[in-house]
């Protein structure tokens, strides 16, 4: 255990974490970033690190986990302390000093930036009878290398962004593909879903899975059902990725003094939550007007950062000099 005093630790080392901790470093500021995960990067490299990411500034596309590359690049020259499969589970104030606790050690800090994501998740998954056996045997709900899908026929299931963009992304290697929603209608970007009309891929609309099928040990058929037209469909395919969302828990966060809103830390425009000294940036802060993007996360890093640096000593600008000032001192 060390005393050790920082002046800004960031919890969640995703995106919007790392980003804030580049900023801190360009201010300064003595920084520790804490990440319940193995790895950097959050769910972008747990979850989906081969997907195309089209709405981050200056990349017309780029891979998530290239993202999370590039940004543990930016960070390299502050050196800062990162502590990696260490879960903050409570937070205090003592007197100008918070004290954050994990099952490993006592941290100490001057401020805090909880970027800490949708929290803790889990994958929604499928129902169907004897799911838990194609779990392990042709049934996804992640896609972490591309390359086991090539030259392969593949169902997508799930009506959103995710499930469209890999059935986009995975036409271009797979031998086909069938994308299936439960409604007439996808909620995916305009833009996507045009480029979905152009493609091989096949939709199945309205279709819930009934059941699976197994040759050999590994899945080999999907049954559709058609609830109004009471009408089914079985196709061949040898991988089913499920794309049904995800279940979050904000874990320990919830119990920590600080006001929330549904599954959201409630801040203000300069990230401010209701606790002096502690800020929320990314998918985990809300306000009015808030809207989910890596690129917002990117946004309001600097702001908590620099909000956190004139907390500490409020000689120091909120608005400071630009980048290029700051890295020839």
């Amino acid at each position: 255990m060390t005393n050790e005093l920082y002046d800004i630790t960031i919890i969640g080392g995703g995106p919007a974490g790392i980003f804030a901790s580049f900023y801190a470093g360009m201010r300064q500021a003595k920084t520790k970033i804490i990440e319940s995960l193995p790895q950097l990067g959050g769910q972008l490299s747990l979850l989906y690190p081969e997907k195309l990411i089209y709405d981050v500034a200056g990349f017309p596309n780029i891979k998530a986990q290239q993202l999370v590359d590039q940004l543990v690049e930016q960070i390299k020259p502050f050196h800062h302390t990162i502590c990696l499969d260490e879960e903050v589970l409570d937070i205090e104030k003592e007197g100008d000093i918070f004290k954050l606790t994990t099952k490993k050690e006592t941290h100490y800090s001057k401020t805090i930036i909880i970027a800490a994501g949708n929290g803790a998740f889990q994958p929604k998954r499928l129902t169907t009878e004897g799911h838990e056996f194609f779990e392990r045997n042709g049934l996804h709900y992640f896609v972490t290398d591309m390359e086991q899908f090539r030259d392969k026929d593949i169902m997508i299931c799930g009506g959103g962004d995710s499930a469209v963009d890999w059935a986009l992304m995975l036409e271009k290697i797979a031998k086909s593909v069938i994308l299936v929603h439960r409604r007439p209608t996808f909620r995916a970007h305009e833009h996507s879903m045009e480029l979905l009309k152009q493609s091989s891929v096949s939709i199945e609309t309205p279709f819930v899975i009934q059941e699976l099928h197994e040759t050999d040990g590994k899945l080999s058929d999907v049954t559709l059902f058609n609830p109004k037209e009471d009408l089914s469909k079985t196709f061949h395919v040898s991988d089913l990725l499920v794309n049904y969302g995800f279940s979050s828990s904000l874990g320990p966060i919830k119990h920590w003094p600080i006001e929330l809103k549904r599954q959201s830390i409630v801040t203000d425009s300069a990230t401010r939550t209701s606790v002096e000294g502690i800020f929320a940036i990314g998918d985990i802060s809300t306000y009015d007007g808030k809207v989910e993007l890596i690129a917002t996360g990117f946004g309001e890093a600097p702001i908590a950062v620099n909000h956190a640096v004139n907390h500490i000593n409020p000689k120091e600008r909120v608005q400071p000099m630009h980048s290029t000032s700051l890295f020839d001192q």
